[in-house]
């Protein structure tokens, strides 16, 4: 199989935001291993910015696997060690949480899987349309599902939106999961949800479709930071380019021209 980081296009940006003091948010870009993701540490609880470092440096430690499968049960491996590890440093420190949200992508052989517990989130570009592959784990979600309140009520609910799910909250974190093939040009798009707060999904897909990665991450930072950023921010964009490797192969095995 061709390396992971030539099929790839990868961007990452973060910043503080303009009322927030300290960054808790995190990310990690491994296309080497396949796999890239956001961390959003808690506001209002303690140590969010230690709670999502956790996360994202224990993701660090997955090598390049062997499998699809093996990638997902690293992953989800991983993240049960890195929530043990934040329950019993609140433990240590009278019981507080130190929790935060994580969403992953993992990718190996033409096929992707989306981990993800809490609110930040990954979306697909893909034809030349935008779809949110994860779903919130919020207390306004699970009033939409259920059918309590309307989409239109949704976008201006005043009542509590606290996450349902994250990272060293419970002894056992729930994380959801789903996957599918890769196709050519796919391109993902994963955030904090200091993004999602000031900028539409349909300007992410007009961002990142007249952008190479990096550069829609920049401008996306950038955009929110003008409409006040009041959260912290943080953007990974990956896109799948498969016809790099065969320009690659083809390129190699072209013979030298004779001087």
């Amino acid at each position: 199989m061709p390396k992971a980081q030539v099929l790839f296009e990868t961007g990452a940006a973060t910043h503080v935001g303009k009322v927030r003091l300290r960054n808790e948010d995190s990310y990690l870009t491994r296309p080497e291993a396949g796999i890239w993701a956001v961390a959003d540490g808690m506001g209002g609880h303690e140590d969010g910015d230690l709670a999502s470092r956790t996360v994202i440096d224990a993701l660090k430690s997955i090598q390049a696997p062997t499998s699809a499968d093996e990638l997902l049960s690293l992953c989800e491996n991983f993240i049960f060690e890195a929530n043990s590890h934040l329950k019993e440093l609140g433990r240590q420190r009278g019981d507080i949480i130190i929790g935060t949200t994580v969403t992953v992508l993992l990718a190996f052989d033409g096929y992707y899987a989306c981990v993800w517990s809490g609110d930040s989130r990954i979306y697909l570009i893909r034809d030349g349309k935008i779809s949110q592959i994860s779903r919130d784990h919020t207390e306004v979600q699970d009033l939409l599902m259920n059918g309590t309140i309307t989409p239109e009520q949704a976008e201006t609910w005043s009542g509590s939106n606290a996450i349902t799910r994250a990272i060293g909250v419970f002894d056992i974190p729930e994380l959801e999961v789903t996957s599918g093939s890769l196709n050519a040009g796919d391109v993902f798009v994963m955030c904090t949800d200091g993004l999602t707060q000031h900028v539409e999904d349909d300007e992410i897909l007009q961002c990142v479709s007249a952008n190479m990665s990096q550069q829609a991450c920049d401008r996306l930072v950038e955009l929110t930071l003008e409409r006040g950023a009041v959260d912290n921010v943080t953007v990974v964009v990956a896109r799948y380019r498969p016809e790099r490797v065969l320009h690659f192969e083809a390129s190699a095995s072209r013979p030298a021209v004779p001087e």
